[in-house]
């Protein structure tokens, strides 16, 4: 497909007005969506890409639905299902590699997180809590099992990329990871995912050095805690500021071994391609050629993109190929080209689908 018609899919795609998951009707324990959608209580029903052979891969299942939000919330399972109907709209399902998720054990997640904060969420979940006793994340009877696998798909992920049956790869998994640190969920968040698959490539993997980019308009203040003094990963964040959860200042650069491999670019509402693609450009890469890293986990936020209903940028679907571009070619100077993406934010449903078929269109191109 060259460039022309993958931009016409993308055309169509916003032509469908996405409001993520098909109305299924009104059975008993069905939750009603924003817009009026209907979610079905068997939650595992909604259609999945095909099987496809491409170099870059995907990972999704229906399981990421029954981390069910209250009525009304952003943060819902038709966010995975916008996602993948504007893939299929753009004709870029066909080329992606389906990679099944798999559950994180338990001690997998103490990679980045105590002890203590596992159990925590498991009591939670097991308690039947609608929310997280640490933070301000909502929990319904699946939320354990799900964010394991959450977890567990980048690890899959990374798997793949590492043992070259594809060359970078795409999770469109939740609850998002970002703001999740080592003794606490909050944002949304239960176990962060971008950082554990960076810790899981240096241990299973032996890879030495990962950098995590974050183009969320939120601050990954977890991911931060969990590598503040580390050093072996560096964490290159753009995002709003002032905006929850108020942490990302420029000064802000880890300490002790980590000093230094922070970099925090923060910006105000109505921020855009200059100042984000710009702080790529000239910050990220020149940042890159001296840390070398052996592997890129992004932290794809597509609550940066405009009118998104939490944040203040305006980012463009062109603007994110193109910040999509800045990570495959640092990836392929010094990383073999390994990139694992995974979905933070992105609460506008038309906009979230829209804006995550640029990104993996630029994958495929990686």
């Amino acid at each position: 497909m060259d460039r022309r018609e993958f931009l016409r899919g993308l055309a169509a795609a916003a032509t469908l007005g996405l409001t993520g998951c098909p109305k299924s009707g009104s059975g008993k324990g069905d939750t009603t969506l924003p817009g009026g959608d209907t979610l079905a209580a068997d939650t595992r029903r909604f259609d999945l890409p095909p099987p496809g052979s491409g170099p870059t891969g995907l990972v999704t299942d229906p399981l990421y639905k029954q981390h069910v939000a209250p009525g009304g919330h952003v943060e819902q399972p038709a966010r995975c299902e916008a996602i993948l109907t504007a893939l299929t709209a753009a004709k870029l399902d066909a080329r992606l590699t389906r990679i099944a998720p798999r559950a994180a054990t338990e001690t997998e997640l103490l990679l980045c997180h105590d002890k203590s904060y596992v159990e925590t969420v498991k009591s939670d979940v097991a308690a039947g809590k609608t929310r997280l006793s640490t933070g301000d994340t909502y929990l319904s009877a699946q939320s354990f099992d799900v964010a394991l696998h959450a977890a567990g798909g980048l690890f899959a992920a990374l798997d793949a990329v590492v043992a070259g049956a594809v060359k970078n790869a795409f999770c469109v998994v939740r609850p998002p990871g970002h703001h999740a640190g080592p003794q606490k969920g909050m944002g949304f968040c239960i176990f962060s995912n971008a950082a554990l698959a960076a810790r899981y490539a240096q241990t299973k993997h032996k890879l030495g050095r990962v950098a995590i980019v974050d183009w969320d308009v939120h601050h990954g203040n977890g991911t931060q805690d969990v590598f503040w003094s580390d050093g072996t990963v560096f964490l290159f964040d753009t995002h709003q500021h002032p905006l929850y959860p108020g942490t990302g200042l420029a000064t802000e650069v880890g300490a002790g071994a980590g000093e230094g491999t922070t970099l925090n670019c923060p910006f105000p509402a109505g921020s855009g391609r200059s100042e984000i693609l710009g702080a790529l450009e000239q910050k990220f890469e020149k940042a890159m050629e001296s840390f070398k890293p052996e592997l890129i986990v992004v932290s794809s936020g597509f609550d940066s993109r405009r009118d998104d209903p939490l944040g203040g940028f305006t980012l463009t679907d062109q603007d994110f190929a193109d910040m999509t571009d800045v990570v495959t070619r640092v990836a392929r100077r010094h990383a073999q080209g390994r990139v694992v993406s995974t979905l933070e934010g992105g609460y506008n449903l038309n906009g979230i689908g829209l804006a995550a078929a640029a990104h993996v269109g630029r994958l495929l191109e990686g």
